[in-house]
This record gives structure tokens, C-alpha cells and sequence, in this order.
């Protein structure tokens, strides 16, 4: 199989999975056992939700409603958000979500990989020995509180007790990055500590596994330092597993951050779809979870992408399979 061929083969399966994540999605708003119509304008009469109805397709059946939202979906009309007293449109709602949440999820997997990786190598080099059983042993303490509470601790203490960070609120880039990551420092710790436990424990896993492979071996009779073994020969074959959990994690992230993002007052994507639910905005939440469908694709493309660079072994299988 070429290498063209292998992409595009990707890329159909990646437009398939989000085609049926957002069928699955548009079938259960029709499963609903009230009148969406109603739900959204529970105060109009009943003409108004008849207009209604036909402007969002809920007249034309389960799959002509998803063919014309696609159609709106894909040209950027996602929908609105209905309310007494007039509607808000949910890309303007979006706009100012998706931003503070990609920043948060990849400040959070920076932060993550940057403690991790030398934590998992070092765990792995000292296996059963102290430092490795210590290692271990606070990961795992630290894994099972959760990020709530270490939300709370921070604001308690960091945020409230010694006034080092603020508390609430989030500031764009574009008024100081430094009072801007003030405000993110908090939340970030908060969704780090439990990534960090479980990439160091990958990692520490498949290093260790790498570790008693023949090359590594011979590498070392050949006379090559621990440190260039470590890095050079065996850490970026036993990545593989971490990058796909680190991809992986990005849409976990944004569940996640849904109470994180309430407790810090920072309001993205997460702060959308729990608004949405609670809101019953069943519209814009079909485009919310398409939007995260979205970027969770394309962040396991960019593994797909990122794995032939950090192991060429699996980009030969590919493209020779």
C-alpha cells in the first residue's frame, strides 16, 4: 500500500467516525420523548414552534433533520441557543469556549509530559529499586484524589491562604501573558496530576519492557553510555503508547474540565455542554459534540502523523501492510 493510498485510507475512516458520532448524537435527540420544539420555546404558541420546526427540520424525519444539519454544520451554521426574549448564536458561544479550552488541555499535556517523561525514564532505570518504589508509591496517592479536590487545596491554599495565584477568572493572551497563565497555573495542576501518574506508569512499563530487548543489549556491550541507551535507543520505541494515551486524553480532557472549568471560573467548551445540558439546548449540544468529535480526530491523526517521526518501524509496516 502507498503511502497516499494509507493517508487517504485514514483519513475516510477518521470522516466515517465522525459522521456516525454525530448521527448517533442527532438520533438521540429524535429519541427524546418530548417535542424538541417545545423544549426549546416551552413559552411560544404553538405556530411559532410550527416555524420553528421547519427552519431546524424536525419535519423531515431522523435523517433528512441530520442531512440539513450537516449542510448548516459544515458551512458553520451551528445552530442556536434559544432563550426568553430572543436566540444567541452557538459559534459566537464556541468562538469564546474553544480557545480557553485547547489552551488548558495542551498547557495540561505540556506540563504532564514535561514531569512524566523524565519521571517514567528514571522509574524504569531504577526498577524496583527506592527511588522507583517512591516514585510509584506518590504517583499512585496523588492519582487517587480528585481534581477537584485539588482544586479546592490550590484555591485554599495558593489562591486564598497566601494569595500567590488568582482564584477565579481567566485572561485572554492578549492582555499579558503572564497575568494570563496566572490564571491558568491553578486549573492546569488540577488536570495534570492524575496524567502524570498514568503516562509515567506507561511509560515506565514499556521502557522497562525495551530494556531487556537484544539490541539494548548489544548497545551496552558495545560500550554506549546508560543515559544515550536510555534516550537514544530505548526511549523513543517505548513512546508508541504514551503518545496515543496523550491523544487519547484530549477528549477526556474536555469532560474533565467541565468541573474545573466551573470551579475556576474559566468557562470553555466543558462550561458549554454541561450549559447545554442543563439548559436543555439539545441544538447546541449536537454542535458542541461534533466540534469535540472534531478536534478528538484530529488529534489522533496527528499521532498517526507523529508516530512515523518517533518510530519509523511503524511507517514501514503501514505503508507495506
Amino acid at each position: 500500500m502507498s503511502k497516499i493510498s494509507f493517508w487517504l485510507q485514514r483519513v475516510a475512516q477518521l470522516l466515517i467516525v465522525l459522521l456516525l458520532v454525530t448521527f448517533g448524537v442527532s438520533l438521540l435527540l429524535r429519541l427524546i420523548p418530548v417535542d424538541l420544539a417545545t423544549i426549546l420555546l416551552p413559552a411560544a404558541s404553538e405556530g411559532e414552534r410550527e416555524v420553528l420546526r421547519t427552519e431546524l427540520g424536525f419535519d423531515k424525519g431522523p435523517i433528512g433533520y441530520y442531512l440539513q444539519w450537516l449542510g448548516n454544520f459544515v458551512q458553520g451554521d451551528m445552530g442556536k441557543i434559544y432563550f426568553s426574549g430572543g436566540t444567541e448564536e452557538v459559534s459566537t458561544h464556541l468562538a469564546t469556549a474553544m480557545p480557553r479550552s485547547l489552551l488548558l488541555m495542551i498547557y495540561t499535556q505540556v506540563l504532564s509530559l514535561v514531569i512524566a517523561i523524565p519521571l517514567g525514564v528514571l522509574s524504569a532505570y531504577r526498577a524496583g529499586r527506592r527511588a522507583d518504589k517512591l516514585i510509584s508509591n506518590s504517583l499512585f496517592a496523588l492519582s487517587s484524589v480528585p481534581n477537584f479536590a485539588i482544586a479546592l487545596l490550590l484555591i485554599i491554599f495558593a489562591g486564598v491562604k497566601f494569595a500567590w495565584l488568582p482564584t477565579l477568572g481567566y485572561v485572554p493572551i492578549a492582555e499579558g501573558y503572564w497575568e494570563h497563565l496566572k490564571h491558568m497555573i491553578m486549573p492546569v495542576i488540577s488536570l495534570s496530576i492524575g496524567l502524570i501518574a498514568t503516562y509515567t506508569r506507561l511509560l515506565r512499563a514499556d521502557m522497562i519492557a525495551a530494556l531487556r530487548e537484544d539490541y539494548v543489549t548489544m548497545a551496552a556491550s558495545k560500550g554506549l553510555s546508560d543515559r544515550r541507551i536510555l534516550w537514544r535507543h530505548v526511549f523513543r520505541p517505548s513512546s508508541m503508547t504514551l503518545l496515543t494515551s496523550a491523544a487519547l486524553s484530549m477528549g477526556g480532557l474536555i469532560g474533565g474540565a467541565i468541573v474545573i472549568e466551573s470551579i475556576f471560573a474559566t468557562y470553555g467548551i466543558g462550561f458549554e455542554v454541561f450549559a447545554a445540558i442543563a439548559g436543555r439546548q439539545y441544538i447546541a449540544l449536537q454542535s458542541t459534540v461534533a466540534v469535540i468529535a472534531l478536534f478528538y480526530v484530529f488529534f489522533n491523526l496527528v499521532v498517526d502523523v507523529s508516530s512515523g517521526f518517533v518510530d519509523p518501524r511503524t511507517r514501514d509496516r503501514r505503508v507495506n501492510a
